[in-house]
């Protein structure tokens, strides 16, 4: 039996219904976030609460498992959720590579981010898996949990577990349109005016769950691949959206002035009427960093792999958003 971890969230629903299709008999885990009815008639999925923190849930979760792939985690860029974040994103990971060595499970796959691979004052430099983590400014407190989680799975690798760990760029697809990367399609739709020169990797939240399953399905071993179709702008990433949902582009250059700003504007209104920030602090500084990730690495391992184009990507994203908005009554 294969063991998901954050089944329910917005890459392990992916994961599971990829799974599913397949045949694989999973038990899929979740904490808070219950699973919608569509994911619990999933066939050859079987659904279980369970709290990540909680060594003893951990070892009843574990209990018959050959392979695991740990998906939960914490992800958030707003100051309040920081140590929540750094506690659970670490201390999880913990207890699940701790019970994968006592359970002699045959292989873990990890689920982290480029953002554990840090981000340096070099603008132009291309980062790589071989990439060391610095302490550094420009690095965020999700991928500094993550780095610290990694920390935890090359721990148990050095003991004997087998681990594979992808560093995806930022994930693009289908989910829950008013949380994560799935909702930019929403901010794009209510035509938010501004964009930024940054740039950052990208990746089909598809191709990432077929990845994952492609090396769970192989020889490698104690390996990490960055995960991403290319490095795109944020302008281009916007405007690719707006294109598709038929609405104005962001037309509105924001440099550091103006993104400090409005990032302070989407604080107060995030905290004056509960709403989800838009953009923290921390999103502005990344949104103008300019950062290049070399994906060949996986290339080597996995050729006959094809990235789904960025262009591909958003096109079915804003088909099920339109869809799916049309009809709401």
């Amino acid at each position: 039996m294969i063991l998901v971890t954050g089944a329910s969230g917005f890459l392990g629903q992916h994961l599971v219904e990829l799974l599913s299709r397949q045949g694989k008999k999973v038990r899929a885990l979740y904490n808070r976030n219950q699973p919608s009815e569509s994911l619990q008639q999933l066939p050859h999925i079987s659904w279980q609460q369970c709290d990540l923190l909680d060594v003893y849930d951990v070892e009843e979760a574990m209990q018959g498992i050959a392979k695991v792939y740990h998906c939960a985690a914490v992800v958030s860029f707003h100051p309040r959720e920081k140590e929540k974040m750094l506690h659970f994103n670490l201390e999880s990971t913990a207890n699940i590579v701790n019970e994968a060595l006592l359970q002699n499970i045959q292989k873990l796959v990890f689920v982290s981010s480029i953002a554990a691979l840090g981000r340096s004052e070099e603008g132009n430099k291309e980062i790589t898996e071989e990439e060391q983590w610095e302490e550094s400014k420009y690095n965020s407190r999700y991928g500094l949990s993550k780095h610290l989680a990694e920390l935890e799975i090359w721990r148990a690798a050095g003991e004997g577990l087998n681990v594979v760990i992808v560093n995806p760029g930022i994930i693009l697809g289908e989910g829950n349109w008013n949380e994560g990367s799935a909702r930019l399609m929403k901010v794009v739709n209510n035509e938010f005016p501004f964009y930024t020169e940054g740039i950052n990797a990208w990746v089909d939240v598809k191709d990432v769950v077929n990845i994952m399953t492609l090396l769970m399905e192989s020889n490698i071993q104690n390996e990490r691949f960055i995960l991403s179709a290319g490095n795109f702008s944020y302008k281009e990433v916007f405007t690719e959206m707006a294109n598709a949902l038929g609405k104005k582009p962001p037309h509105i250059k924001a440099g550091k002035l103006l993104t400090s700003l409005v990032w302070r504007w989407s604080m107060i209104k995030s905290n004056l009427f509960g709403e989800t920030a838009t953009i923290t602090k921390e999103t502005a500084s990344t949104a103008q960093k300019k950062a290049f990730y070399n994906n060949g690495k996986l290339s080597e391992f996995l050729p006959h792999f094809q990235y789904a184009s960025l262009q591909t990507t958003i096109r079915r994203m804003a088909k099920r958003f339109t869809d799916e908005n049309n009809a709401i009554p």
